[in-house]
């Protein structure tokens, strides 16, 4: 793997609140290549409320911020979230003030939400690198999902058309990123980041072209 160390060295330098967005149905693999990413301590990850309850081994305001309803729906109500969405029975939000616990510390804010988010976000047209995380294939999707044994064949083939339909919302995104190799994946990442950084310094090269 290429070493990195001189890489995003001019974050503070333009870099100002860049965050970078990582998006992907069901079955991607996103978790594990945003946790590979964060192994870089370069990047610092958007710590999301939700009102669900906490699993065994999450700790609040590290995995999540845990909120009761009524929390929830203040913080909306006084514009204290960037985004947020009701995912399968429970709300998720990205609170403004990551943004700034990021910038504070000259870290490079990801964000790890689904395409509800991902719209909210480019309705305001706030500035980021959005990337969308996409299987080799819609059968290795399947394949995927059918190995996790976590659902009913129910709910399984709901959890494959919502995933299509994230899948087909390539208008959010100025990214795609093939998730078949770990490794490749995350160093892809890494590039284009570094990109974004060089040319939110420079400004767009004549050559960039949108991936």
């Amino acid at each position: 793997m290429r070493q990195s160390g001189s890489r995003f060295r001019t974050l503070s330098n333009g870099g100002k609140r860049l965050f970078v967005v990582i998006s992907g149905p069901s079955g991607v693999g996103k978790t594990t290549v945003v946790k590979r990413l964060l192994e870089d301590k370069r990047f610092v990850l958007s710590v999301s409320a939700t009102t669900r309850a906490p699993r065994k081994e999450e700790k609040n305001g590290v995995d999540y911020y845990f909120v009761t309803e009524e929390q929830f729906k203040r913080m909306i109500e006084n514009g204290e979230l960037l985004e947020w969405a009701s995912i399968f029975g429970h709300n998720y939000g990205t609170p403004k003030s990551e943004l700034k616990r990021a910038s504070d510390t000259g870290k490079i804010l990801v964000l790890e939400i689904d395409v509800q988010g991902v719209e909210q976000l480019k309705n305001k047209n706030l500035k980021g690198v959005y990337i969308q995380i996409v299987p080799p294939s819609e059968s290795e999707l399947m394949k995927r999902l059918r190995g996790r044994h976590t659902e009913t064949e129910e709910e399984l083939f709901a959890r494959f058309n919502q995933a299509k339909y994230e899948l087909s919302r390539k208008d959010l995104f100025d990214y795609f990123v093939v998730n078949d190799v770990l490794d490749r994946a995350v160093e892809e990442i890494k590039d284009i980041i570094e990109k974004a950084i060089k040319e939110k310094r420079d400004g767009p090269s004549k050559r960039s072209v949108k991936d």
